[in-house]
């Protein structure tokens, strides 16, 4: 009994330190923003949801407004609701917005703030970075074309050989997993991945997997009260330990296996080139441990990235076609009269292709993979819009809510590819949210859209997406859910067919 003794006692100094803190600040606590009640020592915590958190906090903005407040059990935390008030703090501000906070579970425990997403703002995540940016940037990516237009045309012959019969989203995601990982695994490591059961990249999923859990908002007790850390693994409630442990092991085993494959295919001189293997040759027949290491990270950092949210916004785009026959015909029109039946489109296509951008860029607004973004830390005191807003503060960017703000979208509920009219400016009002803000913008984010683009375009231009039948043959459309326990969602189980386009058989020779 002494244990919990101790914990309760900890737990309780840590809200009286706290409650010391701010009465310190004085009148500062009168200016915070709104938000639900606060008690004395256990803050807003009974209002903390565990779970599709991005759905209460839509539902708080009708009340309290575009930011909002949380104490819970000490730990300040403000959600923000809207697109403009983000750039304000996360872009504008960036300087001081752009640590990430200590999530005990998923960077101590689990070891997940080893690369870059997680990582504290500081050198090494500077350098991780800028080994991913100088690859990935708007200029670089050109060179990877060829590599996202040929694992798209191997996506549309693997859902072909299913010839015709039904899909179940369970069973398409593993082809689609099978699409994008192959165009990261091959860009990052070098590496041919040709099956959906490659043990790199079962393990890598897991990873997605544990990377989504663990960094969910509210859903771990252990982020709010630290001390629980140090609870014995025998002792009620401490599954949480083993968890991390397991995903930690998982974690540290995938990144060192697939750095070491690069670099014994480097040292056989059999390495095709890659960012690991061009970085590697970089540094010539010394590089040193730490950079080795920083590299290893920064890797798998830009395969964890695009892995799970890429493969959910693909998803989401096979559910909107099933949903939108409309829209798929109107897509599929623009390829036809703009490239023609004769060749396949390519990503030199994609200016010329302003109609199919813009059904990506809905399907990301409409179904955004990632609803509450990934926490932002506040490094100092801040004043806003005359809110206070304390020094460690865990920022929260509602995604969500911003992308169906009514007052930036009009009619947010309804899927409509048209309300961009083809312009970049309007697109970009989508894509500056959901690859992040400030200095924690995603780095692969040209890369990313090049390949959802290239895998959309071609099954476009070569199939037809379907809705399911009933046992009398009728057509009946899904219904839509968003579904995850983690950071990460995905649309909910549904079933389609995809056949191929009678006008373009001929196409089908050139996959």
């Amino acid at each position: 009994m002494e244990l919990p003794i101790l914990l309760l006692c900890l737990f309780v100094l840590k809200a009286l330190l706290t409650l010391c803190s701010f009465r310190s600040k004085g009148k500062k606590l009168s200016s915070l923003p709104p938000g639900p009640k606060r008690w004395p020592f256990i803050g807003s915590a009974f209002h903390m949801p565990k779970h599709y958190a991005w759905r209460t906090f839509s539902k708080w903005k009708e009340v309290y407004g575009n930011i909002i407040y949380l104490d819970v059990l000490g730990t300040p935390i403000v959600v923000i609701n809207s697109a403009s008030t983000a750039k304000d703090l996360l872009d504008k501000r960036s300087s001081i917005y752009s640590d990430r906070p200590h999530l005990v579970m998923a960077s101590e425990l689990a070891g997940l703030d080893q690369a870059f997403p997680l990582k504290q703002y500081g050198e090494a995540w500077r350098t991780q970075r800028r080994l991913i940016s100088q690859h990935l940037s708007s200029s670089a990516i050109p060179k990877y074309h060829m590599i996202q237009e040929s694992e798209a045309s191997k996506f549309v012959l693997r859902v072909l050989s299913n010839k015709g019969l039904r899909w179940t989203s369970e069973s398409l995601r593993k082809q689609v997993e099978l699409g994008i990982a192959a165009n990261i695994l091959n860009v990052t490591y070098g590496y041919p991945l040709n099956s959906a059961d490659d043990p790199f990249l079962r393990q890598s999923t897991r990873v997605m997997d544990d990377f989504s859990k663990t960094t969910e908002a509210g859903a771990w007790i252990v982020d709010m009260i630290p001390q629980l850390k140090y609870m014995p693994s025998w002792m009620p409630g401490s599954g949480f330990l083993k968890t991390a442990r397991d995903v930690r092991s998982n974690y540290e085993a995938v990144i060192k296996k697939l750095f070491q494959w690069t670099k014994d295919n480097l040292d056989n001189e059999m390495a095709i080139p890659s960012i690991c293997s061009t970085a590697l040759s970089a540094k010539g027949s010394y590089v040193s441990a730490a950079l080795e290491e920083q590299l290893s990270f920064a890797a798998f950092s830009a395969l964890g990235g695009g892995l799970d949210t890429n493969i959910s916004t693909f998803m989401s785009f096979i559910l909107a076609m099933v949903l939108y026959p409309e829209v798929q015909a109107k897509a599929r029109a623009e390829i036809d009269n703009v490239v023609g039946t004769l060749r396949l489109p390519t990503l030199d296509d994609k200016e010329s292709l302003p109609f199919v951008r813009s059904v990506v860029t809905e399907v990301m607004r409409f179904y955004p993979p990632v609803p509450l973004g990934l926490p932002h830390s506040l490094q100092q005191d801040d004043v806003y819009n005359d809110m206070f807003l304390p020094k460690k503060s865990i920022i929260l960017p509602n995604v969500w809510y911003m992308l169906h703000d009514p007052e930036v979208f009009d009619k947010p509920d309804i899927f409509n590819p048209s309300r961009y009219g083809g312009l970049e400016s309007e697109m970009q009002k989508v894509t500056d949210i959901t690859f992040g803000f400030g200095r924690r913008v995603c780095p692969g984010r040209h890369f990313a859209e090049n390949s959802i683009f290239s895998m959309v375009a071609t099954l476009l231009a070569t199939c037809e997406i379907l809705p399911p039948s009933d046992s009398t043959g009728k057509e009946y459309k899904p219904e839509v859910s968003m579904v995850g326990s983690g950071t990460i969602v995905f649309c909910g189980p549904f079933e389609c067919t995809i056949k191929p386009r009678p006008e373009s058989s001929h196409l089908l020779g050139e996959l």
